[in-house]
């Protein structure tokens, strides 16, 4: 094993908003789609002659991203700009930890460049440190497409704006399944209705949930149209990224890579694993991630075993050798059983110890103090571009962290991938 440390550098045009992709070029002060620096109040620096829209968080990061996907693939078929605000912490992270911007995770110079779309942070848009509270009328998507909470979607996002919202609920037209209390999901086009005058026009309600602070009664914003959440938004169903056809995975997903200071640190995390000098580039590995964590509730609620519940091991290496052999066949690449890697929220040191025993590596946060090193955000997102970046992957069934692992695997390195079914015993018998 090589005892060289990992950075603890990390690239300052990844740590500020940055329009250019080439490191030799002007970087510009200021993206052209706002007036100037970031303002006290958002509509100071709105440019008169174009359209913006935006939207919140409301769950895990990874699911936060997908959110994102949707607000800029909807942003694509409106002509219009979209705002995205800094991540804010969940459950995941601990929620009294610090936000943390999406580009310093990922990199939209280079997003904007391969994407063709416009771009914008929060950060660009209004100054992170401006007490000023602006009123906005957004639209309640989430009201329309459920019955069991009947109030827009919680979100600290416009507290941490600095935003007091007033919300219209949308038509319920939007769902992709009108009148199917059991499906949650809303179209794109069916959003995007609400972005142009008429159909906005059509349905403004009476009915206006008045902003909590002010009491302000406003209607959905024209000029920077707004969603409280858009996590539930497909062209067909809801939850398409682990379909080929799904537009926001193919307009948007795909072009969406790291930040060089995240690209560098996954690079050395994973050469410090299979004990090769950090600052070299990785060899070709194979990436595994294995979900247990919540999906214990679902194995509560299902009264399984979890034995029982999760794929056991033995599962994954069959996995596992299936992918080490598909990338022999079409790459003619041997990655050997010891340039396997693990990435799982499991807990257990015993299961643990199986892993080793059957000669993978282990990304230990805890042993390499990643917190400590960088944020609480960190691990996690580290585990992500590591799972990413490999020529193969191994993943989760039905954990949306692997789907997008998934996808960044097939599409930026044309790698073979398996996702592990589990819910029962046997269930990724085959």
């Amino acid at each position: 094993m090589h005892n060289a440390t990992l950075s603890n550098s990390t690239d300052p045009q990844d740590r500020q908003s940055n329009f250019s992709a080439d490191d030799n070029a002007l970087v510009v002060r200021h993206p052209p789609w706002v007036l100037g620096p970031p303002t006290q109040k958002f509509r100071d620096n709105l440019r008169k002659e174009r359209k913006y829209i935006t939207s919140w968080y409301a769950a895990g990061w990874n699911n936060d991203v997908m959110t994102m996907m949707n607000l800029i693939y909807l942003a694509k078929i409106t002509d219009r700009v979209p705002i995205i605000p800094t991540f804010t912490p969940s459950w995941h992270i601990g929620g009294d930890a610090p936000g943390i911007s999406f580009g310093e995770i990922f990199d939209v110079p280079r997003f904007i460049e391969e994407a063709g779309i416009e771009l914008l942070e929060w950060r660009d848009v209004k100054d992170s440190k401006s007490e000023e509270v602006e009123d906005i009328g957004c639209w309640s998507v989430w009201q329309a497409v459920q019955k069991s909470e009947d109030q827009p979607r919680g979100s600290d996002v416009p507290k941490w704006l600095n935003l007091d919202v007033a919300y219209t609920k949308a038509p319920d037209w939007i769902k992709i399944l009108p009148g199917n209390d059991h499906d949650r999901g809303s179209s794109f086009w069916g959003l995007a209705r609400l972005a142009f005058s008429r159909d906005r026009g059509l349905n403004l309600r009476h009915d206006v949930l008045a902003s909590p602070l002010h009491g302000a009664v406003v209607d959905p914003d024209e000029q920077l149209l707004c969603y409280d959440y858009l996590y539930y938004v497909g062209s067909h169903e809801w939850l398409e990224y682990d379909y080929e056809y799904s537009p926001g995975w193919r307009y948007v997903g795909t072009h969406l890579h790291w930040t060089k200071h995240i690209r560098d640190l996954a690079e050395q995390y994973v050469n410090r694993a299979l004990g090769q000098p950090v600052d070299q580039p990785a060899p070709p590995y194979i990436s595994i991630h294995v979900r247990h964590g919540d999906f214990l509730e679902w194995c509560d609620w299902q009264n399984k075993d979890t034995k029982d519940c999760f794929a056991p091991l033995s599962a994954i290496a069959r996995r596992v050798q299936e992918v080490q052999e598909e990338i022999l066949e079409r790459h003619g690449i041997s990655i050997p059983t010891k340039h396997v890697i693990m990435t799982s929220d499991e807990v257990d040191e015993t299961w643990w110890a199986e892993v080793e025993a059957y000669g993978w590596k282990r990304i230990d946060h805890t042993a390499l103090r990643t917190v400590e090193r960088y944020t609480r955000w960190h691990p996690l997102v580290i585990d992500s571009a590591i799972q990413s970046n490999g020529l193969g992957f191994v993943g989760t069934d039905r954990s949306t962290f692997s789907t997008l692992s998934r996808r960044r695997v097939m599409d930026w390195h044309d790698g073979a991938v398996r996702m592990v079914k589990w819910g029962w015993k046997g269930a990724d018998d085959h």
